[in-house]
């Protein structure tokens, strides 16, 4: 492993586990511990513990900071209240995709919230960048990165809330969903929120590096004996794809505007000006290609960069796939041309040189909700 990489303060204790440790947006994490199929299905009926540190967490001190944060997302921040997070974009001049975050405003003892943001690991240092270039001398906005400084544990699945609920001295059960608090685990001041990349229900968590090891043993020890465990990268992928959830570098990318992912609801254009929103505007017609769900009915999966085939002619490509543990059958998302994504199109994907069947599916895939 090269030198380089990055570790978590959760390293030791995969390590120690017989955890296989692969290089990922330049950290060093945990694929798997035992199988992909056992810690994807764990999450799906018990709960699964992810190690999410290597994502980016970054602070803005200042009372301009959701207005600055206003006009670089394409949701409206401004007026957050505290509590609340937001699922959004960062987009560049052209509508382009730079990273989809989450915007924290939480409940402090100062005159305003505490203002987050988490973005995606691979993006960290071109988000950063790309802040501080917009950010303006007369700005009263400090950003700071406690990536380092901190950890982040995601805890997924029909009981995670009845596990942490109990440690912490929040409300848990009666947050709603994408809202936060900071909080108490034991003597330790932590973040938590109703958020997650699973489709499941959970919760997120971000603790101060030094007690990360502690409260990750604390939430292993109370998930075991409830058929819960540590789950690596690979379970949170097959279990992100089953829900629809689109990955950049796959789904997203500066290639690729919010409209044609299909994140109509992340985007307010209305009243809201903010970086590449013109050029959304003037996109607002029907995209030429769009994100789209295909279940294949052998077994073979399809990979990203295969072709999507109709008639003989390539239409779209595939962006992720896998074999899902839910289904029982292989899944993907594409991105087709428009006239071919209607629900119950049927198309081909080319498999290494092999036609196979497929149909437009649907997104989500998976919702907990109709179990």
């Amino acid at each position: 492993m090269a030198d380089d990489l990055l570790r978590t303060p959760l390293y030791a204790w995969h390590a120690d586990h017989q955890a296989r440790l692969v290089a990922f947006a330049g950290w060093e994490m945990p694929v798997s511990y035992t199988s992909i199929v056992e810690e994807h299905q764990a999450t799906r009926q018990a709960l699964g513990l992810f190690d999410i540190s290597h994502m980016g967490r970054l602070e803005f001190d200042g009372p301009g900071a959701l207005a600055f944060l206003d006009r670089l997302v394409t949701r409206r921040v401004a007026r957050m209240a505290p509590g609340q997070i937001r699922y959004a974009l960062v987009t560049n001049e052209n509508g382009g995709i730079l990273d989809d975050v989450l915007v924290y405003a939480l409940a402090s003892s100062g005159p305003g919230p505490r203002v987050l943001m988490v973005v995606n690991a691979s993006n960290r240092p071109k988000i950063l960048a790309w802040l501080q270039r917009h950010l303006t001398a007369d700005e009263s906005v400090v950003i700071r990165d406690t990536t380092r400084q901190t950890a982040m544990i995601a805890v997924q699945g029909p009981t995670a809330i009845e596990v942490v609920a109990p440690q912490v001295d929040v409300d848990l059960r009666s947050m709603k969903y994408y809202s936060g608090a900071v909080t108490r685990l034991g003597a330790t001041e932590i973040i938590i929120s109703r958020t997650g990349y699973t489709g499941e229900d959970g919760c997120e968590l971000i603790v101060p590096a030094a007690s990360a090891l502690t409260i990750w043993q604390q939430l292993v020890d109370l998930a075991t004996p409830r058929g819960g465990r540590p789950a690596g990268l690979a379970a949170r992928d097959t279990l992100r794809l089953e829900a629809g959830m689109p990955l950049y570098g796959h789904e997203l990318s500066e290639d690729i505007n919010p409209l044609q992912a299909g994140l109509d609801f992340a985007v307010q254009l209305r009243d809201h000006e903010f970086v590449g929103c013109h050029a959304l505007q003037a996109d607002a017609v029907a995209p030429a290609r769009r994100r789209v769900g295909l279940q294949l009915d052998q077994r073979r999966v399809p990979r990203e960069g295969y072709p999507v085939v109709h008639a003989g002619q390539v239409v779209g490509a595939i962006t992720s796939g896998t074999f899902s543990p839910t289904f029982n059958r292989p899944i993907a998302m594409a991105y087709v041309e428009a006239p071919f994504a209607t629900v119950g199109q049927l198309l081909d994907v080319d498999i290494r040189g092999r036609l196979a069947p497929a149909a437009v599916t649907p997104l989500p895939f998976y919702s907990r909700h109709s179990k």
